[in-house]
């Protein structure tokens, strides 16, 4: 039996990815206003899900009563990133929408502060049935 479930585990991929997209993100700010610059993008749920291997995990099945389903684990899954495809070009080739950026850094920053809290609270959880739960 594993201490971190699938959750915990998603959690932490999640945090690894919304901090790869912040910085990501961030570069695309930093860079709104160098010529010739085009917008990076990633996908990240596709990643995630990936990453959970949501598909596999429905149609894990045992062979004996005795068995179980060992989860916990997510795969090492790196995101794609490319090349913003939406970006409308301005005069001086660069394809950064700001306040598009912006948007995504603000959302993207209180997501990770969600899956941060989830963690923290299954954290307290463990801990307290370690302790005090008996």
């Amino acid at each position: 039996m594993s201490l971190f479930d699938k959750t915990s585990s998603a959690l932490q991929t999640s945090l690894a990815m919304r901090q790869l997209r912040h910085n990501l993100t961030s570069a695309n700010v930093a860079n709104a206003e160098t010529p010739g610059y085009h917008a990076k993008k990633m996908d990240f749920e596709e990643a995630l899900s990936r990453s959970l291997d949501l598909e596999g995990m429905r149609n894990m099945s045992t062979t004996h009563g005795d068995h179980m389903i060992v989860g916990g684990k997510t795969a090492k899954v790196s995101p794609d990133i490319y090349e913003n495809p939406e970006g409308a070009i301005n005069n001086d080739g660069n394809t950064v929408d700001l306040e598009k950026e912006m948007s995504a850094l603000s959302e993207n920053a209180i997501m990770y502060k969600a899956a941060l809290q989830l963690i923290n609270k299954k954290m307290a959880a463990l801990k307290y049935a370690a302790s005090e739960g008996r």
